[in-house]
């Protein structure tokens, strides 16, 4: 196999806080912690605090998560090694996709497991677990219910209302009957689990389980018992929205485009068939589209006695995660990337330490046979990323035998126009931008000749442009990336 690697702005892929945070630009500094770097972790290790009695916690909802699952060796030492206070995690997190979803979601995974082996070598007094956080709580079934294979799609369809974790998956029979050549393991996920996270859990076990992957759901009451205190924060004194809110318009003063918007309440209201957001209005808390409402002082009794049934949003899932974990690093992809920054302010509120965030691994995998087409094109591989158009006219100019651009020619001519603007001038001033006005003009048509040659030139290499075509049909299908 062979490797060639790009940089990440020359994929065109990339924000530009994505790639000053990735670059180490100054004025980003007060937005994180530590640096995305390995070399960090010594410090990051010895400021991560997690109690005694949240570790316990965590070993014994994972204990029971686990229970009913045939794991591996390595899967059994990581949850033994948890229990040890000299143990960290590495996560990332996902949504419930079927089937895997996107391509991503495995580089994510893989990205973590990596990193624990990177910071075991270097740091070998201490332990590190790789963790898939599931996104077990989220609601929008749309985003997780499609997978695409062969350039076909397809889509699961239900009736099923509330988290989606707690869906039950026998529904996906016909798509499991129906693409051939389907795992057995997904066989066993689907068909014999009753709810779409213990279905997730066991695909991602069979395929990462002999690496050590342990899977979370933080759909747990003794888990959410640990976040009681930022519930109540958030939900009577809205302190995350005030923060985020402050720490967003900084970075937007610095020119960049945020992620994530708080509200004055960050939590969904969590029950059977149910995800949907609590607001305070008129003194009390309702239910959106529902009719449930509490007073102040059954809202606090409600956090208290059931803080399962407050699921966080994009805005204070992170810092849950950080709660229940002893976590050093976060991996997540570009969007990730972005929001965390938004959200240190909201740790620090808490004393929760702030995760070292670093990004996925990102991939592009090119067949042997589309290989060889480009190759033929005798483009570059960082040309793959180039606008459709721009790699077009490159690919164009490459092979022409012809001079298709104006080269030096418009130059000379809007120069001579300089001459004659300033020779109107003398003669009288308000002749200059009637000159002005025409020289655009003549620009505008030089260009529509250039354009025109061009477009002559690629109907000559007709057949080339389709094979390059071809190429990115493969590898960015519907005109997105591959992965």
């Amino acid at each position: 196999m062979n490797l060639t690697k790009v940089d990440y702005k020359d994929t065109r892929q990339f924000s530009s806080l994505f790639l000053d945070y990735i670059n180490g630009k100054d004025q980003l500094r007060e937005f994180y912690g530590e640096r995305p770097d390995v070399n960090s972790f010594k410090d990051q290790i010895a400021k991560k605090s997690f109690s005694p009695e949240s570790r316990k916690i965590l070993c014994q909802v994972l204990e029971e998560q686990y229970q009913n699952l045939k794991f591996s060796e390595a899967v059994r030492q990581n949850l033994d090694l948890l229990e040890d206070s000299n143990t960290f995690t590495v996560t990332t997190g996902h949504q419930l996709n079927i089937f895997t979803g996107p391509l991503y979601f495995i580089y994510k995974i893989v990205t973590v497991i990596n990193i624990c082996k990177q910071l075991k070598a270097a740091y070998p007094d201490k332990n590190f677990v790789p963790v898939y956080w599931m996104a077990s709580e989220d609601h929008d079934f749309d985003e997780i219910s499609y997978f695409r294979l062969n350039g076909k799609k397809h889509q699961w369809k239900t009736e099923q209302k509330g988290a989606v974790g707690r869906f039950n998956p026998k529904e996906l029979k016909d798509i499991v009957d129906a693409v051939p050549g389907m795992p057995e393991f997904f066989r066993e996920a689907y068909l014999k689990h009753n709810n779409l996270t213990d279905a997730v859990r066991y695909y991602v076990n069979e395929l990462f389980g002999r690496y050590g992957l342990i899977a979370v759901d933080g759909d747990s009451p003794a888990l959410k018992k640990l976040f009681v205190p930022v519930i109540e924060e958030d939900v009577f004194r809205h302190t995350a929205n005030d923060l985020v809110e402050k720490q967003s318009g900084k970075l937007d003063k610095l020119g960049y485009k945020t992620q994530v918007y708080p509200r004055a309440i960050n939590f969904f209201y969590l029950d059977e068939g149910l995800r949907s957001r609590i607001v305070e209005e008129d003194g009390k808390f309702k239910v959106l589209d529902t009719t449930l409402e509490f007073t102040e002082e059954e809202m606090r009794s409600l956090i208290s006695s059931h803080p399962e049934r407050f699921s966080p949003n994009v805005v204070l899932r992170p810092v849950y995660e950080e709660c229940v974990l002893p976590n050093l690093a976060y991996i997540g992809g570009p969007a990730e990337v972005i929001y965390w920054l938004q959200l240190k302010p909201v740790f620090d509120h808490h004393n929760i330490t702030f995760p070292i965030v670093m990004p996925r691994s990102f991939a592009l995998v090119i067949p042997k046979n589309i290989s060889s087409k480009w190759e033929k094109t005798h483009l570059a591989v960082n040309d793959i990323f180039l606008d459709k158009d721009d790699l077009y006219k490159k690919a164009v100019k490459e092979h022409s035998t012809r001079d298709i651009h104006l080269n030096g020619q418009m130059e000379e001519i809007l120069m001579q126009f300089e001459k004659i603007k300033a020779q109107a001038a003398e003669i009288d001033p308000t002749l200059a931008p009637h000159v002005e006005a025409q020289q655009v003009k003549t620009k505008k048509k030089l260009e529509s000749i250039e354009k025109k040659f061009v477009r002559a030139e690629k109907r000559h290499q007709a057949d080339r442009l389709r094979q390059i075509e071809a190429v990115l049909d493969e590898l960015f299908p519907n005109g997105s990336p591959q992965e």
